[in-house]
């Protein structure tokens, strides 16, 4: 073999390595994290129903989370419909409830996030076949005060569309250090697949994207985060991706190596950190479903939390599909759909037991 040769297959072989490393550490458990078993308390006797997204206080010690009222699997898709259960709930660091509100405003809570005044924004992802006859809720964002008084609503409650003040179906919420607003818009892989932006007062300032596979084009957008930098990070989910733009929709990286993303959060170390509720041998076969952990700046995946029961024959999948970190470090997962063991329709508390 020529020296230029023996230099090319070393060159390969190098540029290998990361890739396998990667691919790896993204499918194999090396997880830091230990279960803290039946953190999550209701009161008064209430049934946990399934857990939707949950999100960290300004305080880092308490937890918000999406409750779906009721808990029959029969209901799936429309939990709080008939239900003056509130959905919006907080939690203090020993999981005990200790405010709620949103009763009766909501069929389908999906997404939730904390403003830097410590303002609750919860999106409303019903669709529109689970919608009653004459009801106005859903698709449709609301902006609580910290007690929970409404003090802004974006979309046209009860009404579907995709124009400036109408969603389909919204999934989620970010809301950006200046208080700009980004609609992740919607949930279903046919629906508008579009990020939509308003500034801090709910005025219309752009939207990008539509349904397909390109860069810049969606299909379920189920997730979306902002991390530290004011990168805008969207868990473009049925194409198995996370689609990372700036706050004006240009497009500047696709990422595959964190599964089939349901939910997308940040810390202040430099972290990302994934919720994985879907992938198996049908939607993403390879993958396992589970909590990725990486470097948010390059997305170099370094641990993963493999959910303990995960049946990648089983559609659509069990585990957390949403995640949030408190100032400690626990890790915090939303388990909305039912399974064969521990109630899995919960809100998980995961503690790191290792550095």
């Amino acid at each position: 073999m020529s020296l230029r040769s023996k230099i090319l297959s070393i060159t390969v072989l190098l540029a290998m390595v990361p890739f396998v490393s990667q691919q790896s550490v993204a499918q194999n458990s090396t997880n830091p994290y230990a279960i803290a078993e039946g953190w999550a308390k209701l009161p008064g006797g209430r049934v946990m129903g399934a857990v939707g997204k949950a999100k960290v206080d300004r305080d880092g010690r308490h937890i918000w989370a999406v409750i779906r009222c009721d808990a029959g699997q029969d209901m799936f898709g429309r939990e709080c419909v008939d239900s003056e259960l509130d959905p919006i709930l907080k939690f203090d660091p020993a999981g005990n409830v200790v405010d709620s509100f949103g009763g009766g405003m909501f069929i389908w809570p999906h997404g939730i996030d904390i403003d830097s005044d410590g303002n609750v924004w919860v999106t409303d992802a019903v669709s529109d076949n689970n919608i009653p006859s004459g009801d106005d809720r859903g698709h449709h964002v609301i902006k609580f005060s910290p007690t929970g008084e409404v003090l802004m609503t974006l979309g046209t409650p009860g009404e579907e569309g995709n124009d400036a003040n109408h969603f389909t179906s919204p999934s989620d919420v970010a809301v950006a250090s200046n208080g700009d607003v980004f609609i992740a818009d919607g949930h279903n892989a046919d629906g508008n697949n579009r990020v939509v932006k308003y500034n801090s007062r709910g005025e219309f300032l752009l939207s990008w994207g539509e349904t397909g596979y390109a860069p810049g084009q969606f299909r379920a957008l189920h997730a979306i985060a902002i991390d530290p930098s004011g990168r805008v990070f969207v868990g473009d989910r049925s194409n198995s991706r996370i689609q990372i733009f700036d706050q004006e929709g240009n497009h500047s990286a696709t990422w595959t190596q964190f599964g089939r993303p349901s939910g997308i959060a940040f810390d202040d170390a430099g972290r990302i950190f994934v919720a994985d509720s879907e992938s198996d041998n049908v939607q993403n076969p390879g993958y396992e479903m589970g909590i990725r952990i990486g470097e948010a700046e390059t997305g170099w995946v370094k641990e993963f939390i493999r959910f303990p029961w995960a049946d990648p024959s089983i559609l659509p999948g069990n585990g957390a599909e949403f995640v949030t970190i408190d100032g400690a470090g626990n890790l915090y997962g939303g388990e909305p759909v039912p399974g064969p063991h521990l109630n899995q329709r919960t809100l998980r508390k995961y503690v790191r037991v290792r550095p």
